[in-house]
C-alpha cells in the first residue's frame, strides 16, 4: 500500500498521511456508529471515549460500536500497517477522540509511549478523521524528526483548564514554531510514531472534529499487563490495561501475548 518514498518519509518525519482514503460508504457507516457511542454514553465528554471497539462492553465502562472494529480489522489499513511495523500485527486498542464545536478540549503537547505497557516499545498510531480536521477545529499538529532521538523527553504537570492530560511536554523539550498541523479530509488516516510529540488544540470552530485513533504493535511485541494496575483512574475516564482485549489482527503471535483476557463472549 505505500511506496517506498511514503516509508522513507515517515521514518525521516515520524508522520506520514498515505494517499489511501476510506470509501464514502464506510465512512458514513463509522460516522452513524460515532453518534450511536455518543449517545450510549452520556455521561462521558466525547474526548474520552477509549476502548470503542468493544461493542460487548469492557471494564473500561464504554459502550461500543462493531463498526469500529470492522475498521481496525480493514484489509487496506492493515496492509499499510504492516508496510511500516512488519507482517505480525496485534490491535491493543481504538479511541474516539470527538471535539465538540466550539468545546473541545485542548489536547497538551505529549508523547504517547510513558502510558503505555508495551516491551520493548514498538507500536504505531492510526488516526482515521472522520469529520474535516482543521487548524481552527483543533486537528492534530506534530514536530517533525523529534522522533528520531528515540528517547521520552521530560513532561511537567499540567493543570490548565480545559485540557484533555494532565501532564504535558516540557516547553524546553521543544520548539512549538517546527510545529506542522496536520489538516485532513473525512476518511483520511495519518499515522505518527510512538516517540513523535503530539497534541491539538482546542476547537474553536463552528463544526465537530472527530476521529478514531488505532493502535498497533507488531507481534513480537509483548503487552505487559502487570505494568498498570486494574481499572486506574486517568482525568475523564478510566483505563483498565491489564484486563483490556487484544486481537491478533494479521499473522503469528510471537511474545506470548494474552487473547483471552478482557474477551466477553460477543467480543471476539
Amino acid at each position: 500500500m505505500l511506496s517506498s518514498a511514503e516509508i522513507a518519509r515517515h521514518h525521516e518525519q515520524g508522520y506520514l498521511i498515505p494517499a489511501y482514503r476510506l470509501p464514502e460508504t464506510q465512512l458514513e457507516v463509522l460516522q452513524e456508529a460515532l453518534e450511536w457511542v455518543i449517545a450510549a454514553n452520556p455521561s462521558v465528554r466525547p474526548e474520552f471515549l477509549i476502548s470503542v471497539h468493544i461493542a460487548a462492553g469492557g471494564s473500561e465502562g464504554i459502550a461500543g460500536h462493531a463498526a469500529f472494529l470492522a475498521l481496525c480489522r480493514e484489509r487496506a489499513v492493515l496492509d499499510i500497517v504492516a508496510d511500516l511495523i512488519g507482517p505480525d500485527i496485534v490491535l491493543w486498542a481504538c479511541q474516539v477522540f470527538c471535539k465538540r464545536a466550539a468545546d473541545g478540549l485542548e489536547i497538551p503537547w505529549h508523547q504517547d509511549r510513558q502510558y503505555w505497557p508495551i516491551r520493548p516499545l514498538a507500536t504505531c498510531t492510526v488516526w482515521v478523521a472522520l469529520d474535516h480536521s482543521t487548524d481552527e477545529s483543533g486537528c492534530l499538529h506534530v514536530l517533525p524528526g523529534y522522533h528520531r532521538e528515540r528517547r521520552l523527553r521530560r513532561h511537567r504537570p499540567c493543570t490548565r483548564a480545559g485540557a484533555g492530560l494532565n501532564e504535558e511536554l516540557d516547553p524546553a523539550e521543544f520548539d512549538a514554531a517546527a510545529a506542522v498541523d496536520v489538516e485532513i479530509e473525512p476518511g483520511r488516516m495519518p499515522i505518527h510514531d510512538v516517540y513523535m510529540p503530539h497534541g491539538s488544540r482546542p476547537n474553536r470552530s463552528g463544526r465537530r472534529r472527530a476521529g478514531v485513533a488505532i493502535r498497533y504493535m507488531p507481534a513480537p511485541a509483548h503487552f505487559d499487563r502487570t505494568l498498570f494496575p486494574p481499572r486506574a483512574v486517568v482525568p475523564g475516564y478510566q483505563v483498565d490495561l491489564a484486563n483490556r482485549p487484544l486481537w491478533l489482527v494479521r499473522g503469528q503471535d510471537r511474545a506470548g501475548n494474552d487473547f483471552i483476557t478482557g474477551h466477553g463472549p460477543l467480543a471476539r
